[in-house]
């Protein structure tokens, strides 16, 4: 190439000026042009990416969120771990943040409701009627957030009591008992003696009355929820008195009456959950609250706000109370005894037995009358 050849194809130069060669033209042209779209677009990135930080951020502070209060443990095969049951449905199938608390006595409900409550969970699960009264003094701090009380006796503008009427399925396996008791003697061991164990219990000694009316009911109360020991002594007890069949309502505590039972070679009734393989070859049915369906059901209520607090009542009736006789076990029971029982949860469901208000009744003759 000669220099002037050379010349041409570099910049040319003036007073003052500099002309760059065509391709350089174009190229800077082209940033001009692309260099504002580039900042837009990373604008709108950056916008996305942090709308959805917040949008996350903000889907977390308004998350659903659930708790639950229990007086035992989870683990004891009953009646709290039916309601740890009922928590993770919520959680499974509403996508809810839940969170569970054991009080180990009545000065833990206070600070456990506050603490939820101070932390805006939406919903709070008390399993137990010791909670009423807690539930009822604390709930006007927390309006947004409701309160429910299972076993509980009162309500108000954000606290609601559930009940089950698990008195039905005790009184259907109360006949099933006076059926099948070869000795006219059953047994019945229970925790703390509250209203709602003494209506249960009330309601075995009616259905087991009215099948054997010279018939006796023996029961027990060992002051404890978690005391296997106390409850498989007070179930022996019981058996070396002729009882032949043990019903329980003690929570963590019944495994000791279904030890018993095995020890002596006679049957037991499960409580509020299905316990039918808690103690192989032991158990013959199950008086069973459908509490899980029941949580879930007022879960889904609250979070589409279409929840009222109220006192509410499941039974047979509503599907939520039934007795779950053991399927390894159905053998042992005579056609003739389980019809019984049928025949009791039918009249039970139509309305033509009031188990509750039976067993509520004081205990005389035209109670027992009235049951038949």
């Amino acid at each position: 190439m000669n220099h002037e050849a050379a010349r041409r194809s570099g910049p040319e130069t003036g007073p003052g000026l500099t002309t760059l060669p065509a391709t350089s033209l174009m190229r800077r042209a082209l940033l001009a042009f692309l260099l504002p779209l580039l900042a837009i677009a990373v604008g709108i990135c950056g916008c996305e990416r942090g709308g959805a930080h917040e949008a996350s951020a903000r889907n977390q502070k308004h998350r659903f969120r659930v708790a639950l209060l229990t007086p035992g443990p989870v683990s004891d095969a009953g009646w709290n771990a039916a309601a740890f049951d009922g928590l993770q449905l919520i959680k499974k199938k509403l996508g809810a943040e839940t969170a569970l608390v054991q009080t180990t006595s009545p000065a833990d409900f206070e600070d456990a409701f506050r603490d939820f409550g101070s932390r805006g969970f939406n919903l709070i699960f008390a399993h137990g009627f010791e909670y009423t009264d807690t539930a009822l003094r604390v709930a006007r701090y927390f309006p947004k957030t409701v309160f429910v009380v299972t076993s509980g006796s009162g309500s108000s503008r954000n606290v609601a009591s559930l009940t089950f009427r698990i008195e039905e399925a005790a009184y259907a396996e109360g006949v099933l008992a006076g059926a099948m008791s070869k000795s006219g003697v059953i047994g019945a061991v229970g925790g703390i003696e509250l209203p709602a164990i003494r209506l249960t219990f009330n309601a075995v000694r009616l259905g087991f009355l009215s099948v054997r009316p010279r018939g006796r009911v023996l029961i027990s109360y060992t002051g404890s929820f978690d005391d296997v020991g106390a409850a498989k002594e007070a179930a022996l007890a019981e058996a070396s008195q002729g009882a032949d069949l043990l019903f329980h309502n003690a929570d963590a505590a019944g495994l000791g009456v279904f030890e018993a039972a095995a020890q002596d070679h006679i049957y037991a009734f499960g409580a509020n959950r299905n316990q039918n393989d808690v103690v192989p070859g032991v158990i013959l049915a199950s008086a069973v609250t459908d509490i899980p369906k029941a949580f879930l059901k007022i879960a889904t209520e609250v979070e589409h706000g279409h929840f009222h607090p109220r006192m509410i009542e499941y039974g047979m009736r509503d599907g939520m109370v039934q007795v779950v006789v053991n399927p390894k076990l159905a053998g042992k029971i005579p056609p003739a005894a389980l019809a019984d029982m049928k025949a009791a949860e039918q009249r039970i469901i139509a309305g033509k037995i009031d188990v509750t208000r039976l067993a509520s009744a004081p205990a005389d003759g035209s109670a027992r009358a009235a049951a038949k």
